[in-house]
């Protein structure tokens, strides 16, 4: 099997190791990547490091245009880029597809915000001693960037770092997930078919243990991390100077009170407590009924789970694939057994098969088992009962998390109730906490972490405001 190289300042590159990735549901080898050693991994921060004045000053229309040619490649190869996100992830190749959508919308966003984003002018001559006086404030990138990603969505996570950088002038230094490096490096392909200066972009798959080097050094001074709560704030206190965006977990919430249309709400949690085999921030963990819907909502809910299509993600037909490995898959059976010796009961699913975990619902778990009450990330929903949009609401911001949660239901004022009340970053009404529109600001409070990402969020986060003031005009 061919090694694939990694991009070391937007050129192909080997080192002295190999990363061997494999598929989750067979285990076959889908695709080998060369390791880059610790000497290139010193140029590739040397080069960001010596580009990052050029890049601040590329004009508009080069980084625009090389933002829409990786959205128009990406659109090109899209079968191809979403057969590969199925072999290393396991992801059905129908949410493959999706994801590569996404990625093309999130490099077409960054287009044109690239396009729309400006100075501002500001009049100072609001009182006497400012006459003539005009301020001009700007956004400046703070400097080159470490984006360290996940394995869940290895394409369009990878995007949201890599194109709000590309759009404000900051080079970017991408370690991807060891599980799913080469959707990362296939990006890397089409970055470097653009007339991005040398050292803007740099694909390298290090091992996680060699990430704390790059997260020290001082050459990068902005870390965007996508993760692992515990991973990202030891980030953070390792490099409290620095400016470090976290996109963190959670165990979101979907609400359903009374008044919600059940057959909708039923075939909505259903799906997306499953989808990426519930390998996602804002998968549907905590179902939370009002109590006077509870067995109505069941009915429907238990029949909807049982009629998703578990198995090959590479079939067309599959809703629901493996986790990212068979020890993922152990941990959640783990946390399930758990919770059943503690009270609770399964109404269906709780099975193992390798890497696959059946779609589970369960109620009745302790409020303190770890399904209840950490992050999941498989396919497992617990579902509790409530006595109205009080206890409802406390019940959501009841956990350490607060990423997105989802509210089910037809009145205008209690969406906005929500809104007030909840306290998470995102509030979906109508609908799953798993919606996510890739131009909206998305990430969280409490343990979920800190900043937003979205193209023009991120690229917000990216930068600072820079004001020059002009003196003595005749405003």
């Amino acid at each position: 099997m061919d090694v694939r190289p990694f991009w070391l300042a937007g050129r192909p590159a080997t080192g002295d190791g190999e990363l061997t990735v494999t598929n989750s549901h067979d285990g076959r080898v889908v695709g080998v990547c060369s390791v880059p050693t610790p000497e290139q991994v010193e140029e590739a921060v040397a080069a960001a490091e010596a580009v990052r004045r050029q890049a601040a000053a590329l004009p508009v229309h080069v980084r625009a245009e090389a933002l829409a040619h990786v959205s128009r490649r990406l659109a090109e190869r899209a079968d191809e880029i979403a057969r590969l996100i199925t072999e290393e992830n396991g992801k059905p190749v129908f949410w493959a597809r999706g994801e590569v959508g996404r990625a093309v919308s999130t490099f077409r966003f960054a287009a044109e915000e690239t396009r729309r984003s400006g100075g501002e002018a500001m009049r100072l001559d609001t009182e006497p001693a400012a006459a003539g006086r005009l301020a001009y404030v700007s956004r400046v990138p703070r400097g080159p960037i470490l984006a360290i990603t996940p394995f869940n969505f290895p394409l369009n996570l990878v995007a949201h770092k890599v194109a709000p950088a590309i759009a404000v002038g900051a080079p970017v230094v991408v370690k991807p997930a060891p599980a799913t490096p080469l959707s990362a490096l296939l990006l890397g392909e089409i970055l470097a078919e653009t007339d991005l200066p040398a050292g803007m972009f740099s694909v390298l798959p290090v091992p996680n243990e060699r990430a704390a080097a790059l997260v020290e050094d001082p050459r990068l001074p902005v870390v965007s991390f996508t993760g692992s709560g515990p991973v990202g704030y030891a980030i953070m206190d390792r490099v409290p100077r620095k400016h470090v965006t976290l996109e963190l977990g959670g165990n979101a919430a979907a609400v359903v009170l009374a008044d919600a249309d059940l057959d909708w709400a039923a075939s909505r949690v259903a799906l997306f407590s499953n989808y990426q085999a519930g390998q996602s921030c804002i998968a549907v963990q905590r179902v939370i009924v009002e109590e006077s819907v509870r067995d109505d909502f069941l009915a429907r809910l238990v029949p909807a789970v049982e009629a998703l299509v578990t198995g090959d993600p590479a079939d067309e037909k599959t809703q629901v694939g493996p986790l990212v490995s068979v020890e993922a898959a152990e941990r959640v059976e783990r946390w399930v057994a758990e919770a059943v010796a503690g009270g609770a009961r399964v109404l269906t699913g709780g099975t193992r098969d390798g890497a696959t975990v059946a779609p589970t619902v369960l109620v009745d778990a302790p409020a303190d088992a770890a399904v209840s009450c950490e992050e999941v990330f498989g396919p497992v929903m617990v579902v509790r009962s409530v006595s109205g949009a009080d206890e409802a609401f406390a019940a959501v911001n009841d956990s350490t998390y607060g990423l997105q949660a989802g509210v089910f239901t037809r009145s205008l004022d209690l969406a906005f109730r929500a809104n007030r009340e909840l306290e998470v970053g995102g509030v979906v009404v109508g609908d799953v906490p798993s919606y996510r529109a890739d131009q909206m600001p998305y990430g969280g409070v409490k343990d979920s972490g800190v900043g937003r990402e979205g193209v023009r969020s991120a690229m917000t986060d990216y930068t600072y405001e820079k004001v020059m003031v002009l003196t003595g005009l005749s405003l």
